[in-house]
Formats: C-alpha cells, structure tokens, sequence
C-alpha cells in the first residue's frame, strides 16, 4: 500500500511493458517474495543497478586515478598564501 502510495505522489512512471522469460519471472518473482517488495519496485532497482549513475562514474575516475602521479611536487598552503598576497595584494 506505501509503495503505490510512494509511487502516485512522488514519482512520476512512465508504463514500461517487457518480455521475460519465465526462468527471469520465477529469479524476479522469488526476489520479490523475499524481500516483500513489489515486481515493478524490484525491476527498478535491478535497472538502476544496471546503469548507475553518471556521479558513480566521475568517482570510478577519481578513483582509478587516484596517486597516479606521486612525485608532483605541490607548494605548501603557506606558499600558496604568498603567492595569492604578491599577485592580489
């Protein structure tokens, strides 16, 4: 009862029909049963989970690239004070 709740109040849905197989039905139906979410509830996520976010992918990068360059050798924040003085006063 929430969820429909949920779903009309705050969540505009555009109807999706697809095709399953019925070994994808039974995996979904099981999932559903056990988690005591509905079809469309459990597909959504599955779909979510599927295409991510485009944040998630920025973080993968940072990530990835994370200490690539060890040796950059980066002015201290009192270097950088003194410069911001000299070139703003």
């Amino acid at each position: 009862m929430f969820e429909l709740l949920y779903t009309a109040l705050y969540m505009s849905a555009t109807r999706t029909q697809i095709y399953l197989t019925p070994q994808q039905r039974k995996r979904l139906d099981a999932r559903r049963k056990r988690e005591r979410k509905t079809l469309a509830a459990v597909v959504r996520e599955a779909i979510d989970a599927y295409l991510g976010s485009e944040k998630s992918d920025y973080q993968k990068i940072l990530d990835e690239t994370f200490g690539s360059i060890p040796d950059l050798k980066v002015p201290s924040r009192d270097e950088w004070e003194k410069r911001e003085r000299r070139i703003f006063g």
